[in-house]
């Protein structure tokens, strides 16, 4: 009952964070962080006990499919190169230098306990970035390049860190046939994710409930993780490509589905990624009590790796800035405000944790896990600094740096989007035989809102109208004609989300804008 009791008291301080974050400017995952390491202290505080193998696959499905529905294959297409040099080259080098450092300073480590503690702490957790970003108004194209490396840089470094492990633990060779399985694992997870993006939409077309439906994708990103790591694929890769599916094969008339789906997700990602970051909080603690006053001694490899790991990721944005510069190239970082920005966001989280917590306790020899003690107390050191003083200290280097979005390029695209969308629907009522049916003065009204959909979509507060207007002769028809039109114009847009030069932001806004569209016909 504690454990229960524990659970449902991190819900409500996840609530409680929100409205403190609002409050005081500062990301709500950083504040849970305190919060919940600040309730350990008190005496008599109860343990959360979680086994650390199950850690990923409870939070990363849900967390991972609600920040990759925000994405899409297009984004992918553009920004290949910076996906590959994020999410697994610079996995790759700082796994190799942090394995170097700990090496070095620990020679009896051993190089696969130094690799494994370099897989820790490669990957940046893309549920942080995405929940400390977007309270600093970042700019869009920034937050794009740092969710494309969140997306799949837990994969790089999950494989990694399995192939130390195994290396440490039954004297396997670690070395390039890493490479080998990660790209196995990948086309297998992509093929798995394919095939679940397939089967929901499938579902979805039996299913006539709206709120059916959005349950489906709740189970879903588990069913995708959980059959990828049966068929040892990677069940991070398998989720991500399941929610790009599924907004892929998305209808233009599934309009209920996409308002209760888009509500339901808001509320699971808020509660999943509270419960997660106070699960952090909980865990660090734990760690510092465990190792006591032996933790002292840690420091320095603990310090060193923190350094290393920003460090690092300084020096390759700065290397991707220079070679963008001279080749002529627009994607970001093109700028030193850009290098900054995108190093300052290297925060680690709930991968990081869950590996150092996986690490095993001993060898099957009966020997201790070398170094499994420092290991871990370098992980969290790491966790801690590049969450928490990024997490506090970004508003203000946004507003020293004037980096802050003011929103004119959003609003343009928007203007694009919104205007592809009611050249949509005027030419679908156009060019269909039931407007022949209506009477003359419906079709007038009828395409008089139309014509004014563009400016009602660009409105900051859009109303959903009077559902219960009285019926009257012809409202079936004028019903029938405008869901025409607006399927029309979602389609169109649902096009212009799969372009290679679409924010799929800015689509999904104007696509949320165009299913809350209730036009009624006046008495």
């Amino acid at each position: 009952m504690e454990q229960l009791i524990l659970i449902i008291g991190l819900l409500f301080a996840t609530v409680l964070a929100v409205g403190l974050g609002d409050k005081l400017r500062l990301p709500y995952p950083v504040i849970m962080l305190i919060m919940a390491g600040a309730l350990t202290f008190i005496p008599g505080f109860p343990d959360l006990s979680i086994d650390p193998e199950l850690i990923l696959p409870i939070f990363l499905p849900p967390l991972l499919f609600a920040t990759a529905q925000k994405s899409s294959w297009s984004v992918f297409r553009v920004r290949w190169r910076t996906l590959l040099l994020l999410a697994v080259a610079l996995v790759v080098v700082s796994t190799a230098v942090v394995a170097g450092a700990a090496w070095i300073l620990i020679p009896s480590v051993g190089i696969p306990a130094a690799v494994a503690l370099g897989a820790m702490c490669a990957p940046p957790d893309p549920v942080a970035v995405e929940s400390i970003a977007g309270r600093v108004h970042m700019p869009r194209r920034l937050v794009t390049v740092l969710q494309s490396e969140g997306l799949f840089n837990d994969a790089a470094a999950i494989v990694i860190f399995q192939a130390a492990v195994a290396s440490a633990m039954d004297g396997q060779t670690f070395g390039p046939g890493v490479l080998g399985s990660f790209l196995v694992g990948a086309a297998l997870a992509i093929a798995v994710g394919m095939l679940m993006g397939w089967v929901t939409a499938a579902i979805t077309k039996i299913i006539t409930s709206s709120t059916a439906r959005s349950a489906v994708t709740l189970i879903v990103p588990f069913g995708a993780y959980i059959l990828a790591e049966e068929v040892h694929a990677s069940g991070v890769i398998a989720v991500v490509v399941t929610a790009l599916e599924i907004k892929r094969l998305a209808r233009a008339e599934d309009a209920t589905e996409r308002i209760t789906r888009a509500a339901f997700w808001d509320v699971v990602e808020l509660l999943a990624t509270g419960l997660a970051f106070g699960l952090v909080g909980l865990e660090v603690r734990e760690v510092i009590r465990m190792e006591g006053a032996d933790i002292w001694a840690m420091l320095p490899l603990a310090i060193s790796v923190s350094v290393l790991v920003i460090l690092v990721r300084l020096l390759w944005f700065s290397l991707m800035a220079l070679f963008s510069r001279r080749g002529g190239g627009s994607l970001p970082p093109t700028s030193f405000k850009d290098v900054i920005i995108l190093s300052w966001c290297g925060m680690r989280g709930l991968a990081t944790l869950a590996l150092a917590l996986a690490l095993p306790t001993v060898l099957p020899s009966g020997e201790a896990f070398p170094g499994r003690h420092e290991i871990i107390v370098a992980a969290c050191a790491v966790l801690l600094t590049t969450l928490v003083l990024p997490g506090l200290t970004l508003p203000w280097l946004m507003r020293v740096l004037k980096a802050t979005d003011d929103g004119v390029q959003e609003r343009e695209a928007t203007k694009l989007m919104a205007c592809r969308a009611q050249e949509a629907a005027v030419a679908a009522l156009r060019d269909h035989a039931m407007m022949a049916n209506l009477p003359p003065e419906k079709t007038a009204w009828l395409k008089s809102k139309m014509r004014r959909l563009r400016v009602d979509l660009l409105q900051e507060n859009l109303g959903t109208g009077d559902e219960v207007e009285r019926r009257r002769r012809g409202r079936e028809l004028v019903i029938a004609a405008q869901t025409i039109a607006l399927d029309a114009a979602r389609t169109e847009v649902l096009l212009a989300r799969n372009e290679a030069d679409t924010d799929p932001e800015v689509a999904d806004k104007v696509l949320r804008q165009l299913d809350l569209r209730t036009m009624i016909m006046p008495d």
